[in-house]
Parts: C-alpha cells; sequence; structure tokens
C-alpha cells in the first residue's frame, strides 16, 4: 500500500472512531458546564473517565496532524518550510496529550 493511502485510510479509520468519542465528550462537557472545582475534580478523578478522555485525546491529535500536515503537503511550496512545520505539528500534537494525560493521572 502506497503511503498517501495508509494516512489517507488512517484519517478515515480515526474520523469515525472519532464520533462517539465526541458524542461522549459533548454530553459529558455539557453535564459538568456549571459544576464548581470540586465536582469537576470528581468527574476526572474516575478512572473510566480518564481512560475515554485520554484515547479521545490522543485520537483527535491524530486526526489533527495527519489533517494538518495534508494541508502544509497542498499550500506550503518550499520543502524546508514544509518539513519544519510537519515536525512542529508533530512534536505538538506529541506533548499536548501527553501532558493533559499526566496530569489527568495525578488527579
Amino acid at each position: 500500500m502506497h503511503g498517501s493511502t495508509k494516512k489517507w485510510l488512517t484519517i478515515k479509520v480515526a474520523s469515525g472512531i472519532l464520533i462517539p468519542f465526541m458524542f461522549w465528550f459533548i454530553i459529558n462537557f455539557v453535564s459538568i458546564f456549571d459544576s464548581n472545582h470540586s465536582q469537576l475534580i470528581g468527574f476526572f478523578s474516575q478512572t473510566n473517565t480518564k481512560v475515554l478522555f485520554s484515547l479521545f485525546l490522543v485520537l483527535a491529535f491524530i486526526f489533527f496532524s495527519l489533517t494538518i500536515s495534508e494541508i502544509f503537503e497542498d499550500y506550503i511550496s518550499g520543502e524546508k518550510l514544509k518539513n519544519v512545520a510537519s515536525k512542529l505539528v508533530f512534536f505538538f500534537s506529541i506533548i499536548t496529550p501527553l501532558l493533559v494525560i499526566i496530569c489527568l493521572i495525578r488527579i
């Protein structure tokens, strides 16, 4: 299978998997929107919430980085700039969910 075909397939699979996670996130966000700090900490201290939110973040950032890299390939003509931008997005999409997951584990 060609590399761009794998990338396209990964984007499609990630977007399909993200749909139920988005419903879960929206329903829970509405329920905790007006909560105070202790209720919010109580919500995120549950193990199943930590796991589901961590999976949601990882999938969302995988989808984000692959989609943005496709935009870079289409609209940035300079190879150096395209490579730097892609590497920065890749770095950002690894570090951000990792930091959030570490913070969730500490709750």
